[in-house]
């Protein structure tokens, strides 16, 4: 069954850019593997961090810097983002996993800050104007980006569409095998039940930052590519709005579900697109009022409920 249900979903990844504008797909895209990049830590590892925009912001600027001004492949130019991701994320989480809980958090979007600050102040980042103009490059110097092809009159960028799709499906694969790993059941445990993971013999505190810094990476890698899609990198990519907005995505979905950041990741971003113009501004008070609902109504996100569903019928 479970095989059943990856096939249908590559197939509709695959066939998606012709029925979906391709540029809102890849966001889809993004923002879903940032989700499961989040989900990892929080819903398998149990820990909170209000401060994830940092990875996937720092990423992005990096991943900029790298193709426009260093001249790299696209290609490159992801992987420089992902390890400088995987690196801050060593670096913050090595001093968040020494407190728990609320503070934990706190400590996390602190450090977030400071690299919001970083990204408005620093000379290379352009301020508060962003990173503009990020070329798009050619993958592996053979296979232009930017070529579109003419598809029922419309032209698509299906070069870009499935670089962005296959990178996807890099990082949510990486995910899906540290859960169903020996390391994510120690994950797990660590989520459950803390003292008796160490008292078992399990180095706690090890496994946290290793997780953290999995998470941290793949939600630069996530920022990297959004970079390459809309040509951009600025500052809501660093703030703290995006780090509540994958929250939000994570909750929705179901926290500790595979699926559950793809389906609230797909609903956040839908919705922002499809009601933007219309509401303007109050686009976040809907997004708010959905979520209450949500949280009231499906306590476990549409997966988890859904999941649930399943096992009673069962």
């Amino acid at each position: 069954m479970n095989k059943v249900i990856w096939m249908v979903l590559f197939l509709l990844g695959l066939t998606a850019p012709f029925v979906v504008y391709p540029v809102i797909m890849m966001k889809l895209l993004c923002f879903a593997l940032f989700a499961c990049a989040f989900n990892l830590l929080l819903g398998y590892t149990g820990l909170l961090s209000f401060g994830h925009a940092a990875f996937f912001g720092g990423a992005s600027y990096v991943t900029g810097h790298l193709v426009k001004v260093g001249g790299v492949t696209p290609e490159l130019g992801i992987l420089g983002g992902t390890l400088f991701a995987g690196l801050l994320g060593y670096l913050i989480g090595s001093l968040a996993i020494r407190r728990q809980g609320i503070y934990f958090a706190m400590v996390t979007l602190a450090l977030a800050q400071i690299v919001y600050f970083i990204a408005l102040k620093a000379p290379f980042t352009g301020g508060e104007d962003g990173l503009q103009g990020i070329p798009r490059g050619k993958l592996l110097g053979l296979i232009d980006l930017n070529q579109h092809y003419t598809f029922g009159g419309s032209p698509l960028g299906l070069n870009l569409y499935y670089f962005i799709f296959a990178m996807f499906c890099l990082g949510f694969w990486i995910i899906h095998r540290t859960i169903h790993s020996p390391f994510g059941q120690v994950l797990k445990a660590i989520r459950e039940n803390e003292p008796r993971a160490v008292s078992l013999g399990y180095q706690v505190e090890r496994f946290k930052l290793i997780a953290f810094v999995i998470s941290a990476s793949l939600a630069g890698m996530a920022g990297a590519m959004k970079s390459l899609v809309f040509q951009l990198a600025s500052l809501t990519d660093v703030s703290w709005h995006t780090s509540g907005e994958v929250v939000l995505m994570t909750l929705l979905g179901g926290v500790g579900t595979v699926l559950g950041p793809l389906a609230g990741a797909f609903t956040v971003v839908t919705l922002q697109s499809e009601l933007s113009s219309v509401v303007g501004s109050w686009i976040t008070v809907i997004i708010g009022c959905i979520f209450v609902v949500c949280v009231l109504a499906f306590r476990r996100g549409f997966i988890g409920e859904l999941g649930r569903l399943l096992k009673r019928s069962l």
